[in-house]
């Protein structure tokens, strides 16, 4: 639902990942763009680089001395930042308050703990950066104001992957955000909200991008911009092919087939509130703002045949077989009910007379640590058939136009991978993707094959 036009429309929401606000430098960087920018009006913010990842650690239960070692490089993120600050005694009583909070809920984790009290303790990440901020910005002479987003972003109770309840959202952000923007800037926290009975939620590892686009949808602004420690989208991802070429303009289809499979420059769910209202996207390194970015948008003019490689890792191959599914009714949907009652989100799929092959994805949720295939679900499974599963493999995504109607296009990506075990090929879904399913160790050498038949040639 997109937000009326407003006199605020002309406004940025910027949103700085991790590494972004990493520590005082970092978050010194985001100022500098913040100041040359006199529309961007919400912030959205990460927890600094590694926080989050030791909030997870420590909300999955561990031995005291493991506990102490975290809370202390946990602690030392944030003194960092602290210490380089100016008259930094209020701020630091905020964000000792808050480490307190979270010993205290780390105990309780070694105890006993719940997808609840993972999200409560894994939120201090946002809350402390957001604080640290908040100071630093009004220390240059900004004026920033702190806001609680769970005072607006409602979300159902499913913790770890919780859902947003996009009405409500659209109609508390005009009530309580949209009348500051003129007077303030306002930092706010990504990945998190609050169910109906006041528990914190959290929208899944990386749904800060999320929040930017939700709030830019709801609040009718101008541009969404995503900061991140690389300049841009690229044909895929540098560090595996140091010759990837950004892509400086990118359709709305193909960037949200890119995060789908993978690309961390973008949460897979981002695009959809900026689709739905037309925002364009921009996408900057926060390190080098100079350097320009990718803009992601309705229509690209003359978009090309391949556009750029995906790869996302961690992927579960389950094959289910059976021989009463030859020439049977109800027997897929009998397993994708039981996939659904277990909370299963399936990828790709592939069937034979007496087969399936389905791809599971075991990364994106705070609370499941990658343990989808639980003995509860495998030993249903295994009542309706023979269950086999293979893990540690990678999905490489081919992203491009009119895939599903290019004639030769086998040969083309095919030929060049003879030497590569591909477990399963996906093609003819989507006209925007062709996906192989390969061996982890193999996915590296598969995306610098791929790249350099299809965009160095």
């Amino acid at each position: 639902m997109c937000a009326v036009s407003s006199p605020n429309s002309q406004y940025v929401v910027a949103k700085f990942g991790g590494t972004s606000v990493a520590d005082f430098d970092a978050m010194n960087h985001c100022a500098d763009i913040i100041l040359a920018d006199t529309n961007i009006r919400v912030i959205v913010l990460s927890a600094s680089a590694g926080v989050t990842n030791l909030l997870v650690a420590l909300a999955a239960g561990c031995e005291s001395d493991k506990r102490e070692n975290y809370l202390k490089q946990i602690r030392d993120i944030q003194y960092a930042i602290i210490d380089r600050l100016n008259d930094a005694g209020v701020i630091r009583e905020e964000i000792n308050r808050l480490l307190e909070n979270i010993e205290m809920l780390s105990e309780a984790a070694s105890l006993a703990t719940s997808e609840a009290l993972i999200d409560e303790l894994v939120s201090h990440g946002e809350v402390m950066s957001t604080l640290l901020f908040v100071e630093l910005l009004r220390q240059r002479n900004m004026d920033a104001e702190w806001f609680d987003i769970r005072r607006i972003m409602r979300t159902n109770d499913n913790f770890g992957q919780a859902e947003p309840d996009i009405l409500q959202l659209h109609t508390l952000a005009m009530e309580s955000l949209h009348p500051r923007l003129n007077d303030t800037i306002v930092i706010t926290q990504g990945f998190i909200g609050r169910e109906e009975k006041g528990r914190t939620t959290t929208l899944g590892r990386g749904g800060s991008d999320y929040t930017a686009a939700l709030l830019g949808e709801a609040l009718g602004l101008q541009r969404v911009d995503i900061w991140t420690d690389v300049p841009g989208i690229y044909t895929t991802d540098p560090r595996i092919v140091p010759t990837a070429k950004r892509i400086n303009k990118i359709a709305f289809d193909e960037a949200a087939e890119m995060a789908t499979f993978g690309a961390k420059i973008l949460h897979p769910a981002t695009l959809l509130p900026a689709v739905r209202c037309g925002i364009p996207v921009f996408v900057g390194s926060s390190k080098d703002p100079q350097a320009g970015g990718t803009v992601v948008c309705d229509k690209t003019e003359n978009p090309p045949l391949f556009r750029a490689l995906a790869l996302r890792r961690k992927q579960t191959l389950l094959t289910l077989h059976s021989l009463k599914m030859l020439h049977a009714r109800g027997f897929l949907a009998e397993v994708f009910t039981l996939l659904s009652r277990h909370n299963i989100s399936v990828d790709l799929i592939t069937t034979s007379e007496v087969s399936i092959a389905l791809t599971l994805d075991t990364k994106g949720s705070t609370s499941t640590n990658g343990n989808l295939l639980t003995n509860a679900l495998l030993t249903e499974l295994s009542k309706l058939c023979r269950v086999e599963v293979e893990e540690d493999m990678a999905l490489v995504a081919i992203i491009g136009n009119e895939l599903s109607q290019a004639k030769g296009l086998g040969k083309g990506i095919f030929g060049v991978l003879e030497p590569f075990n591909i477990r399963m090929i996906s093609c003819g879904a989507s006209s925007h993707n062709v996906c192989l399913l390969v061996p982890g160790n193999d996915a590296e050498q598969v995306i610098q094959t791929l790249h350099q038949s299809l965009f160095e040639g």
